[in-house]
């Protein structure tokens, strides 16, 4: 059975690390959807739908507007979320590293308690 993702409101805050980047927070909450992007890539269709892991942090991990990352990767997606379905999330620091360049590009996740 397949879970029902909803479309995600925008503002998007894709999560775009370069080779080598890393990104670290305390997540408060996060939610699964999806959201549209436009490839590309030569015969790429003009939308495709994907999905998205949209983690909500703290004010002081990104001071910026939107409070929130967008993860767009599958493998960074399958690292994140157990760690967030764990009691306590809310009580841990996450990094996450990008290696290589899209599409090929991997990710390390990291969690710490705070």
């Amino acid at each position: 059975m397949t879970e029902e993702l909803r479309r995600l409101a925008e503002p998007y805050e894709i999560l775009d690390l370069a080779d080598g980047g890393k990104a670290s927070f305390r997540p408060t909450s996060w939610e699964r959807g999806t959201m549209v992007i436009r490839p590309r890539y030569a015969g790429a269709p003009a939308e495709k739908v994907i999905p998205v892991l949209r983690i909500h942090v703290w004010k002081e991990d990104k001071p910026f507007f939107p409070h929130y990352w967008d993860v767009t990767g599958k493998t960074a997606q399958a690292q994140l979320v157990p760690l967030l379905m764990a009691p306590g999330y809310r009580s841990t620091r996450i990094t996450v590293t990008k290696f290589g360049v899209a599409p090929r590009a991997r990710f390390s996740v990291e969690s710490a308690p705070v």
